[in-house]
């Protein structure tokens, strides 16, 4: 699932930091609101997944705001991983464990990681294909206890629209590099959670045009 792409400074680009911290300007704006998101649409405790952790700001800003949540950061790539393990050291929240090893569109890693009351997943749909996008909502679905929210964060089309100049940019910049990724539409993606037996409870208008899917298992 983890892809090398030439991505533009607005999307996830990540660069070294001190302390083996790598840094993207991307996850330092969106923190508060994906905060504020999570605050208002997720549970108030329990066992929290954030799939995709990439530099492990976002882990560390959640375990802060969150304190009853339980957050288990995972990343597929090395690197990103002790990225993840600095910021989390020099947080030292008790409420943020050490990241795993999760490639979220690989069937099974639910089974090895128990369930969760909260499974977060932010800015990762428009790199991949679709079959791994649906992939991943299937694999969360096992994952979510009864009850447990799923929490999608990222640029969709609407209605299989582009709805803005700079949306239409960077989805062309995607496709130029991979035709099977770039932006997902919010009516399939509405399908693939029903189809898993999830329900959507809310579909959200976040900053800079994303959107955040806020669905749940059944109780």
């Amino acid at each position: 699932m983890t892809r090398r792409l030439d991505l533009p400074d607005t999307a996830s680009v990540a660069t070294p930091g001190d302390g083996g911290k790598l840094c993207a300007p991307s996850a330092e704006r969106n923190a508060g609101p994906i905060c504020d998101l999570v605050a208002a649409h997720g549970p108030a405790a329990g066992r929290a997944l954030e799939l995709a952790s990439g530099t492990g700001q976002h882990a560390v800003a959640l375990a802060r705001r969150l304190p009853d949540l339980d957050w288990q950061p995972s990343e597929p790539d090395a690197e990103r991983r002790a990225s993840i393990r600095a910021w989390a050291a020099e947080a030292d929240l008790p409420n943020l464990r050490d990241p795993v090893e999760i490639d979220a569109a690989r069937p099974g890693w639910s089974a090895a990681h128990g369930t969760f009351d909260l499974v977060l997943l932010v800015n990762l749909f428009h790199l991949i294909p679709e079959d791994d996008a649906r992939a991943i909502v299937a694999e969360v679905a096992r994952a979510l206890a009864p009850g447990g929210a799923f929490i999608l964060y990222g640029p969709f089309m609407r209605g299989g629209e582009l709805t803005s100049e700079g949306d239409a940019r960077f989805h062309a910049s995607l496709t130029a590099q991979d035709p099977a990724i770039g932006y997902k539409d919010d009516f399939d993606v509405t399908d693939w959670l029903h189809d898993a037996g999830l329900t959507l409870g809310a579909l959200i208008e976040m900053p800079a045009n994303n959107l955040a899917f806020v669905a749940r298992a059944p109780g």
